[in-house]
């Protein structure tokens, strides 16, 4: 559920205003929608573009990273199959004209392609979903000048998410898995199936991004209300913001260094799965039990 209370504290530059200003917020809309478009035709070196030399980005697979170590892990998901693309659904930018800072604020629809091998021996097709998750994304920008003598620039230094909620797609509108609540339990409500499927694949998953969901109705969840605090210092001008995720202690989804809990002492690895939990081919699909060795 969605909170009633405003997480912004105070208000800065976010429609009509002086025509500079709707230029430059313009400019940064620019560079939020670029993220879909680039990443996911994989033009790299126009996505790079958009970034400061040293960006940082957050994601639930591949956790914090330099922009130029995200391009590398994502170039390396691609050749073994990760399949991500995004959806942008509007987006809007806070500008601050005195300290030149911006956030873009995107909203966006992450929707992942995944399979789940079939069995032959026990006349099981593989099953092939989709996990779609609601969420926004945050994009900390400032105006950096130009190396060649030119107009300042704006550019990225941070990207960060708040996840809002997801679901599993069956593809073919009937046959999906079921995920049990220990491995849903690993990460939170808002992208709880996606991380789940991503661990599937092998990847360690950040068990700690923010979230809307507070665990109460109506209550505002605490990562959510630090990362608009987090936004304020940043358009406040202020240059040290950490953007780490605070750690609530959640008994058997983390270990409460903002690593996710390995499952079987090493923490990635293959799926293990039934039909139905008990090996008949009914219509409920696979249920994924646990994650289990190496792939």
């Amino acid at each position: 559920m969605t909170s009633p209370l405003d997480p912004q504290v105070g208000m800065y530059s976010h429609v009509n205003g002086h025509p500079a200003d709707v230029l430059d917020r313009l400019t940064v809309s620019e560079l939020c929608k670029a993220w879909p478009v680039y990443r996911d035709a994989s033009e790299w070196k126009n996505f790079r573009s958009i970034f400061c030399q040293d960006a940082f980005v957050w994601t639930t697979w591949s956790k914090r990273q330099t922009i130029d170590s995200f391009i590398k892990v994502s170039k390396e998901g691609k050749s073994r199959g990760d399949f991500i693309m995004h959806r942008e659904c509007g987006t809007s930018v806070d500008l601050n004209p005195q300290t030149r800072r911006a956030v873009g604020k995107m909203k966006a629809t992450i929707t992942q392609r995944f399979r789940i091998p079939g069995d032959a021996a026990r006349g099981l097709e593989p099953v092939v979903f989709d996990v779609d998750c609601d969420c926004r994304f945050h994009f900390f920008c400032l105006q950096e000048n130009d190396d060649l003598g030119g107009s300042p620039q704006w550019k990225v230094r941070y990207v960060k998410l708040i996840y809002d909620k997801d679901k599993v797609v069956p593809v073919d509108g009937k046959t999906a898995p079921t995920f049990s609540k220990d491995v849903l339990a690993r990460c939170p409500e808002g992208y709880k199936y996606l991380g789940a499927a991503q661990a599937m694949l092998g990847h360690d998953v950040d068990a700690f991004l923010p979230t809307i969901q507070g665990k109460e109705h109506g209550a505002a969840h605490r990562s959510w209300l630090d990362m608009y605090e987090k936004m304020r210092q940043w358009l406040d001008g202020e240059d040290d913001v950490d953007l780490s995720s605070p750690v609530d202690g959640v008994k058997g989804a983390a270990n409460g260094n903002g690593r996710a809990a390995p499952v079987n002492g090493k923490g990635n690895g293959a799926v293990h799965a039934s039909v139905n939990g008990n090996g008949s081919g009914g219509s409920g699909g696979l249920r994924v039990d646990s994650f289990h060795g190496d792939t």
